[in-house]
């Protein structure tokens, strides 16, 4: 999966370069966030996959900067044709609360979002070093965390996980540790916090990076220990973005030390269009994806996380209706909140 992640991040590098001088009928603008995430893996292999197979037709350029709050507000504005989406996010766009509260027509510009697929983000996963001592979550008091970037959806949902499980919050009774993705894993690979939060379908990249040099501990609850938490099975019921993420023991090889599997919270995004979006640009390309993916998956099998009726589940936001063509004309049962 690594060297997977190196050639879609040059695929991704190329796709941008080349995308000012040979011009495709639809040259379209796609933000995901950081390196690292399976998010930025799932859509710049999107982006890989469509523009192989609709060569000359549409060509999708990836911007793999800022925040995915951000991205939506860019897309509803017309500024972005595809961005990265989630089930918690577009709520507070509609609503126009959380992050959105200052802005006096985000519930006007939810209706300029719409969904192609949605897609497993993957497990949250609590990374400490084995030699600290860290052995669950209620050890985080007094320590150093990085949840995520300040004011993300990431950091949201690991402070609401960490809260509901053992009634702490970040700067009352552990450190919160404001910064990006990319120099969080660097500030946690030179020692300078106690523990690391980053989520993706595992065996994660990043987590692969860490266990080739150091022994690992992945924070979390036992099955039985999961089964006995009202809270935390509440949480992870499918809804509001969020679903159960297990880990499995061995996944890492030795370089975790985790000898079951541990139980933790997962998260749902998507891929979301602007409304006005032409439909049949976007039927093509929710074809392209889906056709090329299953002839993929031999060779990429993470792939096999994703799958259609995954893709069309109901998640507070409407199908583009040139993905809901596609999805009808397969027989997929799209639910009527998805409609």
């Amino acid at each position: 999966m690594k060297n997977l992640l190196k050639t879609l991040t040059a695929g991704v590098i190329a796709l941008g370069l080349s995308s000012a001088g040979q011009a495709a009928e639809n040259d379209l603008k796609m933000a995901t966030i950081a390196p690292g995430s399976s998010a930025y893996l799932t859509m710049t292999t999107m982006a890989t996959l469509v523009n192989q197979s609709l060569d000359g037709e549409v060509n999708i350029s990836v911007d793999a900067t800022g925040a995915a709050t951000k991205h939506m507000i860019e897309l509803a504005q017309g500024k972005l044709d595809l961005c990265m989406s989630s089930p918690v996010i577009y709520e507070f766009l509609k609503a126009g609360t959380a992050m959105y509260k200052k802005i006096d027509n985000a519930p006007e510009l939810a209706e300029n979002v719409q969904l192609i697929m949605w897609f497993p983000l993957g497990s949250y996963h609590f990374v400490t070093y084995a030699e600290d001592g860290l052995t669950s979550l209620e050890d985080l008091r007094g320590k150093k965390v990085f949840l995520g970037p300040p004011g993300g959806g990431a950091w949201a949902a690991a402070h609401g996980w960490v809260e509901a499980l053992t009634g702490m919050k970040a700067g009352d009774d552990y450190e919160n540790v404001k910064a990006s993705w990319s120099s969080a894993l660097q500030g946690f690979q030179d020692r300078q916090f106690d523990v690391y939060v980053t989520s993706g379908i595992a065996p994660f990249p990043q987590v692969e990076q860490l266990a080739q040099t150091s022994e690992l501990r992945l924070l979390g609850l036992s099955k039985d220990a999961f089964e006995a938490s009202e809270p935390a099975k509440d949480l992870t019921i499918r809804k509001n973005g969020r679903e159960l993420g297990v880990i499995k023991a061995g996944v890492y090889g030795d370089g975790v030390v985790n000898e079951t599997d541990v139980y933790t919270l997962g998260s749902i995004v998507g891929v979301s269009a602007r409304a006005d979006l032409d439909e049949e640009v976007v039927y093509e390309i929710t074809k392209a994806f889906w056709e090329s993916a299953e002839a993929a998956r031999a060779n990429t099998p993470w792939l096999a996380e994703l799958n259609t009726e995954y893709a069309i589940q109901e998640g507070g936001m409407k199908l583009h209706p040139g993905a809901l063509r596609y999805y009808d004309e397969i027989g997929v049962a799209v639910p009527e909140g998805s409609r």
